[in-house]
């Protein structure tokens, strides 16, 4: 799946974290990033402008409890900005010197800077502020896993970016035992290890201080038998104790060391992956998907049932390179479905290299599933030539169970990319097969090529001359 599986009785002790969403290159994460900077700037103008409506911002946050992420322990609780906590914020905010003198840029950098913010309130305020996304994501997750959904419901304050302030409307909801509940992608969510005041202090401020002999007090000085003059970090923390306080100070005098954690920060972070979130036996899974695939009869009796089967291999043998599945996309005002559109966050391989190399626009990857006994020809080229479009994707990918003339078909695709109308290629069950069996063996600890997925999909491309 490519939502965290929750459990609706206690919290998971995992974070939305809007610095992880800041570095995402896929559609879905993009916008809703552009909501948090959009909320986030209008309540520093706000604060730097004195202005009394500033606290309404931060009230309007509500409790979110609808995510199960968190600290919560036994029922999620959901400790979002209250009233009381609203005016501590605000008066952080309003106090600090960070936000007064541009040191604070976004709302993660107050998990660094501003007391009384840490990752647990920094996730509670992204969830309400990008509530709207994550309804429209969890639509589209039940729609795709058969979950049903309420409709009329409540869904709670979102930041509305094209009004400029928070909304409300009735939508359809999930809703567990009486409670509306959110899915989560599981590629922005993080236990927040990297991003953090005090690997700031530890790994940056203190070290950049034990470099700086000559600002330091003598006293702290000692000296090696060699003559080398040295710090103890230890008496660094006796002398400067951390505080977000002191991090500011600091950050005024040196702001380019701030800006280096924030670069490394960045570079450091991972997507948690799927053996981190679930205790299931991957190679049991693999050798399951692999038996449903095997024996699925080909024909229009079972296209949904193999549609959703080659959705989620998709989703496993992709993340995170491609997340977000949505399935039967409407496009031209609903004239036009297209199967599954995943939305791509690819930072290295196959999927990264169409835009940066081959200059094919793909923030999109479209794919439609063909579950034929027949041969897949012209007509079926010529329906994902006209899914193609400038605002959606000039990549497709056909999935079917086998081609007998792979060569006649390749060069088919040949041609339509000649023709300046974008790349298709295919995925058959043997290369699903392959990949899977890739996947199970390093599973197991065996020698597996970690590249199989990106040879498959180069290796068709070379065939159409892209390189």
């Amino acid at each position: 799946m490519d939502f965290v599986d929750i459990d609706t009785s206690a919290d998971m002790r995992l974070f939305l974290d809007p610095y992880f969403l800041a570095n995402r290159f896929d559609p879905w994460s993009i916008q809703a990033c552009e909501t948090i900077r959009n909320y986030f700037q209008k309540l520093i103008d706000l604060i730097r402008a004195k202005d009394p409506d500033t606290k309404n911002l931060l009230l309007n946050m509500g409790e979110p409890n609808e995510t199960c992420l968190g600290f919560s322990k036994g029922q999620p609780q959901g400790r979002g900005v209250g009233r009381i906590q609203a005016g501590e914020i605000f008066d952080s905010l309003d106090k600090s010197k960070a936000v007064a003198t541009g040191i604070v840029e976004d709302l993660e950098d107050c998990r660094i800077f501003v007391e009384g913010i840490d990752k647990d309130k920094i996730s509670d305020m992204t969830t309400a502020i990008i509530r709207k996304q994550l309804i429209e994501y969890t639509q589209h997750q039940a729609r795709l896993n058969g979950i049903s959904l309420s409709s009329g419901v409540s869904s709670g304050a979102f930041w509305d970016r094209n009004l400029g302030r928070w909304n409300a409307e009735h939508t359809e909801m999930l809703v567990i035992d009486g409670k509306r509940r959110l899915l989560v992608p599981k590629g922005i969510v993080s236990f927040v290890r990297e991003y953090t005041p005090q690997r700031y202090y530890d790994d940056y401020v203190l070290n950049y201080l034990q470099n700086d002999l000559r600002s330091l007090n003598p006293v702290l000085i000692r000296r090696r038998k060699s003559g080398e003059i040295w710090v103890a970090k230890k008496d660094l923390k006796e002398v400067y104790p951390y505080s977000k306080h002191f991090l500011m100070d600091f950050t005024e005098r040196h702001p380019q060391i701030f800006q280096n954690f924030k670069q490394y920060s960045r570079q450091m972070s991972r997507y948690i992956q799927n053996d981190e979130l679930s205790s299931c036996d991957i190679p049991f899974l693999v050798r399951s998907l692999m038996q449903q695939l095997q024996q699925m009869p080909a024909g229009d009796k079972n296209a949904t049932n193999y549609h959703r089967l080659i959705t989620g291999i998709m989703e496993l043998i992709f993340y995170p390179q491609l997340q977000c599945p949505k399935v039967e996309r409407e496009i031209n005002d609903g004239r036009k479905r297209i199967d599954i559109t995943f939305d791509n966050n690819s930072a290295e391989g196959f999927f990264c290299d169409l835009r940066g190399i081959h200059n094919i626009y793909s923030p999109y990857i479209l794919v439609e599933c063909k579950n034929y006994s027949r041969e897949i020809a012209n007509p079926e080229l010529d329906q994902m030539i006209g899914r193609f479009g400038d605002t959606r994707s000039r990549f497709g990918l056909i999935v079917c169970r086998k081609i007998d003339n792979m060569e006649l078909f390749l060069n088919r695709c040949k041609d339509t990319l000649k023709d300046g109308h974008g790349l298709i290629i295919p995925l058959v069950d043997n290369d699903f097969i392959k990949i899977l069996n890739g996947i199970a063996a390093s599973a197991n600890g065996l020698t597996a090529d970690s590249n199989i997925v990106n040879q498959i999909l180069r290796e068709y491309c070379r065939n159409v001359k892209l390189g």
